[in-house]
């Protein structure tokens, strides 16, 4: 239940919302009740409710709603019931539809011609007056209240002489014409209104009014959930804004894409093609890129390509917002967004792969695609929605707010934080665009008339800082030291003060616990099947018998097997170097292999496996936090790892805080930021021995 402050906090919004944005706005809960038994488009039931139930009196309200249930049962087309519609027209002479309408000019007749969509009529002559008053027509049609008449010489003996004349001369063989069109979308839009009445409204009411309108009920939600949900609009006012969200089911991602705008387009499945996305070559024609503002995928993991090439020209288009076919180059400035599903717990995929998992290995493991989005909203932080999420107050009629975001679109705020601060030196170019489209896109959300405090473009720059590391932290993961520098930060103009922004999620969680391991646990860094480097566990266990050596977590990987098979045989020549008491003649091994990032098994096992057989027969636990590196071979040869600056990354990750690493390897170290060398306490070996001794802390 509402408390008596909340109350009265809602009726004042409403006060200012029906003072300054009058026949703008809805009842959304009137919307919810009629969508629900009703298949139309949100925004051309909100147009009738915005007509008849603009109004605080419920009676009037009813009766209003009465109206709009009965004009739709009335005057909706349904596509399947066009040709009754038709036989209606034909017997009454005239009949009044609401239907989407697009014309097209004929040039060889030199007139306009109308065509609609559920009632699936084509070529039907319309007055020059239209298409020139309402453009929208031309450009994709909007949806229209339209009066046609059946037999044009009664239906046009009222008119004056010259339409008249006009008609008849254009009818051809079609008796059905166009008496009155009244667009249900908003034809066009006053963004010099919306800017003044912005002024009368705190920051708070502004952004509840944003939220109640694409129908969530900002009192149901923290401050936090509202950030992320109006993240969401920034593809719908920015142009060419790469923007992913995963997350759990029923939490809304594809909803405002699919219901609320009539300008994105939602492409279910996932199976596309380059000539419906991009262009068309045969035909000459423009993709979905060319004809929407926002081209949305649902369900990431089933994005594919029947093209080889997809992938990389829509790489080219996120990047450059063009993209070259045939022997044309292509510009559009549609924003691309992707959402799908988190199977897992966010600090599952943290600890073992990537967020970026559910999109396919194409895109999924491909850094140039990935360093290409510019925002990644936590889908994992905005609740699953009930009941209670969805709003019963007022809000704007979607298809204003539809415009109002379309007209945004030709405004750029990008330089806005200039005013107050600039970016820190750790953000690249890529960087750099994504923070300042994010940043321009929630001003014009947010503060739409440019009037903001530096508090208040702090706020949105801190948020649009975390939301394009949270991509760089993960292209770290994959790519390694290409995208070293993710400490993002940001300095004050006067003060000169930097401040650092972080990703929530990094925090905790390390792959690698803190304080010793049990006797036999081994961690080491190294390049898996896949070609990553990633963490290994190895846990082992010690018990009476004949001297068997059993491996489990290897499957058939016959290199892994020959790997600790090395790490066994050298025990045996050599394990009184290391201590008289052990034993491989009178006792078994088993040892577990993990592979704990999902990047295929390593085969660099010998000395890994050499360490933790010695940790379990001593029972002696290695050091803390430790990590080993390097490999040896059946002579007892150390091999040092390669690419040591991705390893030592990795390491720092997964929350390492020693590495036992080659004697051959410090050569190596003048290759590594000496920030993160200066993040471990390392210790070399010379030998296998040597390194057993280190890792057990003997020496």
């Amino acid at each position: 239940m509402m408390n008596a402050e909340t109350a009265d906090r809602r009726a004042m919004l409403r006060a200012k919302l029906r003072e300054h944005f009058d026949g703008r706005i809805v009842r959304k809960d009137l919307t919810k009740k009629i969508k629900e038994g009703a298949n139309v488009p949100v925004y051309v039931l909100e147009f009738l409710l915005g007509q008849y139930c603009s109004s605080d009196d419920e009676d009037v309200i009813k009766q209003g709603v009465a109206n709009v249930k009965r004009i739709l049962a009335d005057n909706f087309v349904r596509p399947d019931e066009a040709q009754k519609v038709l036989s209606l027209l034909r017997a009454r002479g005239s009949y009044t539809i609401i239907d989407k309408v697009t014309v097209q000019l004929n040039i060889k007749k030199d007139c306009y011609e109308a065509e609609f969509s559920n009632l699936g009529l084509k070529n039907i002559p319309i007055g020059d007056e239209y298409p020139e008053k309402y453009d929208r027509l031309l450009c994709g049609g909007i949806w229209c209240i339209i009066q046609l008449a059946y037999e044009s010489e009664e239906a046009f003996a009222s008119a004056d002489a010259e339409l008249r004349e006009r008609s008849r001369r254009r009818q051809e063989s079609s008796p059905i014409q166009i008496m009155k069109l009244t667009p249900i979308q908003m034809p066009h839009v006053d963004i010099a209104e919306l800017k003044r009445g912005r002024a009368a409204f705190t920051q708070q009411e502004w952004m509840d009014v944003m939220l109640r309108s694409i129908g969530m009920e900002p009192d149901t939600l923290s401050q936090r959930e509202k950030w992320l949900l109006l993240l969401r609009m920034v593809p719908l006012v920015e142009n060419n804004f790469n923007l992913c969200e995963l997350g759990p089911r029923s939490t809304g991602k594809s909803h405002l894409y699919k219901e609320i705008s009539p300008n994105s387009i939602l492409v279910s499945g996932g199976q596309t093609t380059v000539a419906n996305l991009f262009y068309n070559m045969g035909r000459k024609r423009v993709g979905l890129v060319g004809l929407w503002d926002c081209v949305a995928f649902d369900e990431v993991a089933g994005i594919h390509f029947k093209d080889k090439d997809g992938v990389q020209i829509m790489k080219d288009y996120m990047a450059s917002g063009s993209f070259a076919r045939g022997k044309e180059e292509k510009a559009a400035s549609a924003s691309m967004v992707f959402v799908g599903n988190i199977n897992q717990s966010v600090d599952v995929l943290l600890k073992t792969s990537s967020i970026f998992e559910p999109f396919p290995p194409e895109m999924g493991r491909d850094t140039a695609f990935l360093d290409r989005l510019h925002c990644y909203i936590p889908g994992w932080e905005i609740p699953k929605f009930r009941p209670e999420h969805f709003t019963d107050d007022h809000g704007f009629i979607t298809d204003y707010l539809a415009e109002v975001l379309r007209e945004l679109r030709k405004e750029q705020y990008g330089d806005a934080l200039d005013r107050y601060f600039h970016l820190g030196k750790n953000l690249n170019q890529r960087d750099t665009i994504a923070v300042r489209r994010m940043v321009g896109g929630l001003v014009k959300l947010m503060y739409p008339d440019g009037e903001y405090t530096r508090e208040q473009l702090e706020e949105l720059l801190v948020l649009a800082l975390e939301m394009r590391r949270r991509v760089k932290e993960q292209l770290k993961k994959l790519g390694g030291m290409e995208f070293y520098d993710v400490n993002f930060s940001y300095i004050d103009n006067e003060t000169f003060e930097e401040k650092f922004v972080s990703v929530p999620e990094q925090g905790g969680g390390k792959l690698i616990p803190d304080g010793t391991c049990d006797p036999g646990t081994v961690y080491t860094v190294a390049q898996g099947k896949s070609g990553m480097v990633g963490v290994f566990r190895l846990e082992s266990q010690m018990l009476p018998g004949s001297g068997r050596f059993e491996r489990t977590g290897l499957g058939s990987d016959t290199r892994c097997r020959e790997a600790t098979n090395t790490a066994f045989n050298y025990l045996k020549a050599n394990g009184n170097r290391i201590s008289g008491s052990i034993s491989t003649m009178s006792r078994d091994y088993i040892i577990g292999y993990q592979d704990l990032q999902g990047i295929g098994m390593t085969a660099n096992l010998a000395l890994p496996t050499l360490i933790a057989l010695c940790s379990i027969a001593l029972n002696r636990p290695t050091a803390a936090n430790l990590v080993v590196l390097g490999e040896i071979s059946i002579s007892g040869a150390i091999i040092k790892a390669g690419d040591l600056a991705s390893h030592l990354q990795v390491c720092l990750d997964s929350g390492a805080k020693r590495v036992l690493l080659p004697i051959t390897s410090a050569a190596d170290l003048s290759a590594v930021p000496p920030e993160l060398i200066g993040c471990f306490n390392l210790i070399f070996y010379q030998s296998a021995e040597d390194a057993v001794f280190k890792a057990l802390g003997v020496e």
